[in-house]
């Protein structure tokens, strides 16, 4: 039965699911974020942090991994031996990691039951706080780190120190004679789905979790099959227009976001190259990733200028176990994957990356 109802009811889940679980307010998106990066910028401290910056520092920045309770509603499950080693990895290589929010999932699960079943994980994100190279972020499902009272002492239960929770952070560097700021936080905030919405909490831990266990459903498709920009990423990128010298970084939508531009709409582009170039090789080869990606009908995006001061991580709950992440290093920004190769072992994949001074205050035109 419970077969039969996966492939009678996951297409339209899934498509119930992106359409109902987010409703993006302009307004409300551009107000939140203007009033958080004042914040942090004016008096740094408590809402977040600044960071100095050079091109000798190096983060790594994940998101969304909806830690849960290894049950069948736990989109984490499949992806935690990737995080493992990209963690592994990323504490060898000395980065600061940046946990962007909705690390915990909370709106489904009792604190008891992520704690007892995360035990590697929470001790792999430990071994960056004894070497200061941790900073969290709280989301909108895992609102609890930044509102209830025994935050503390379960974050010390947790890592053996009451670490601080941030809103968001700032990482300043010098650029050209001036400064430039990357802005970076979960990306809820303006989203009436998920900006304390009881409702949607309800939702979520009543209807939605119990039923996505029992149909074995993860929402989250592969990091490298995404569509068009979502329109929470459009209108993040919408922010970025009206900011100079600013960058943003965030999470919340599950979808990979790299210089303004998804996957998707990267390979249109180089499209739209090949054939200006008349490279019938290339056109081909792009000509069948497209039909891979989309259905019969679906048209091509119009571009114009973009800047590419956009970037979203992604997550780390994919339904093939890949993560996704932004890493910052050595002058550069890339947008990486951990994915299971060769025997499921976890391997780093570079996706896309471009030099930090690129960034600022440029427009590139793809017509």
């Amino acid at each position: 039965m419970r077969k039969f109802l996966q492939r009678l009811l996951s297409a339209w889940i899934i498509r119930m699911s992106n359409k109902f679980g987010s409703r993006p307010n302009r307004k409300r998106i551009h107000a939140a974020l203007n009033k958080l990066y004042k914040t942090i910028s004016s008096n740094p401290g408590k809402r977040g942090p600044i960071f100095e910056v050079t091109d000798t520092d190096k983060f790594i920045i994940f998101s969304d991994q909806h830690k849960g309770a290894r049950d069948y509603a736990d989109d984490f499950a499949l992806a935690e031996k990737n995080y493992l080693k990209a963690l592994e990895y990323y504490h060898l290589q000395d980065f600061h990691y940046i946990n962007l929010g909705d690390s915990e999932e909370l709106w489904e699960n009792l604190l008891e039951s992520v704690i007892k079943h995360n035990k590697a994980t929470f001790e792999a994100e430990k071994a960056f706080i004894s070497k200061k190279h941790f900073t969290k972020i709280f989301g909108n499902h895992d609102l609890y780190w930044d509102n209830d009272p025994l935050a503390g002492f379960n974050l010390n239960r947790i890592y053996g120190t009451k670490i601080p929770i941030y809103e968001g952070l700032i990482l300043r560097m010098p650029m050209g004679g001036n400064k430039f700021d990357i802005f970076l936080t979960h990306g809820h905030q303006g989203d009436l789905q998920s900006d304390g919405n009881w409702f949607s909490k309800w939702f979520v831990s009543t209807v939605w979790a119990p039923l996505q266990s029992y149909l074995q459903i993860n929402p989250n498709t592969p990091a490298y099959d995404n569509q068009l920009k979502t329109v929470h990423n459009a209108l993040m990128y919408d922010w970025i227009m009206t900011q100079k010298n600013i960058a943003l970084i965030t999470g919340h939508t599950h979808q990979p976001v790299f210089a303004s531009l998804t996957h998707l709409e990267r390979i249109y582009i180089k499209l739209n190259k090949a054939k200006d170039e008349k490279n019938a090789d290339d056109v081909a080869f792009y000509n069948a990733e497209l039909t891979k990606r989309i259905k019969a009908g679906d048209k091509a995006p119009i571009f114009g200028k973009y800047k590419p001061g956009y970037f979203n991580s992604g997550c780390c709950c994919f339904s093939d176990g890949d993560i996704t992440g932004i890493e910052i290093d050595n002058g550069f920004i890339r947008l990486i994957k951990w994915s299971y190769h060769r025997n499921a072992i976890p391997e780093r994949v570079l996706l896309e990356e471009m030099k930090l001074s690129e960034l600022p205050d440029l427009n590139l035109f793809f017509g």
